[in-house]
């Protein structure tokens, strides 16, 4: 799949020459790239600056290696699924990109503060992670274009939507 200039997908298809690879195996961690939620997340990553960048909610590792990919500074990939820490670490060593790769429970253990965190994930743990994040930016989906997270201190800078999903990139207005 052509997601901006990323092609996303295993490691037996073909890459077009013009494309820069992210390889995924997702083992059994959700994620292959192919969700529109997921290819929103890409486009609006490759829009940003280059610091430092949390995934929470990393499954497969898609976003955390395309942010690599773009030249984040650091790269930090967290999931409560030992499956989807196992993936990530897998998919980050097939693409040849550093990761921190940890095991994290957005909702009660400490999150680690970066200049963009990425929440793929559901309404309810977007708006959770909200309330949680020490971030400048947050790139929040995982949700249909009818739904809006209940932003708190973050107001949306952008929201782009396909096929019925939602990404916004939310701004520390607080």
């Amino acid at each position: 799949m052509r997601v901006g200039p990323f092609w996303i997908g295993p490691p037996w298809e073909s890459v077009p020459r013009d494309a820069v690879a992210i390889v995924i195996d997702p083992g059994r961690a959700f994620g292959t790239g192919a969700h529109p939620t997921t290819r929103l997340c890409v486009e609006l990553l490759a829009e940003l600056g280059h610091g430092s960048l949390l995934d929470l909610g990393c499954g497969s590792g898609v976003l955390a290696i395309a942010a690599a990919r773009l030249g984040h500074a650091s790269v930090v990939a967290a999931d409560v699924d030992a499956a989807a820490v196992d993936a990530t670490l897998r998919n980050a060593a097939a693409n040849n990109v550093r990761l921190d790769v940890r095991e994290l429970d957005l909702t009660k253990d400490p999150i680690p503060r970066a200049d963009v965190v990425v929440a793929n994930i559901s309404l309810p743990l977007v708006e959770t992670t909200l309330t949680r994040v020490d971030a400048p930016l947050v790139i929040a989906s995982g949700y249909f274009e009818r739904d809006a997270p209940d932003a708190g201190p973050y107001g949306i800078r952008k929201r782009r939507t396909l096929d019925g999903w939602a990404a916004d990139v939310l701004e520390r207005t607080q």
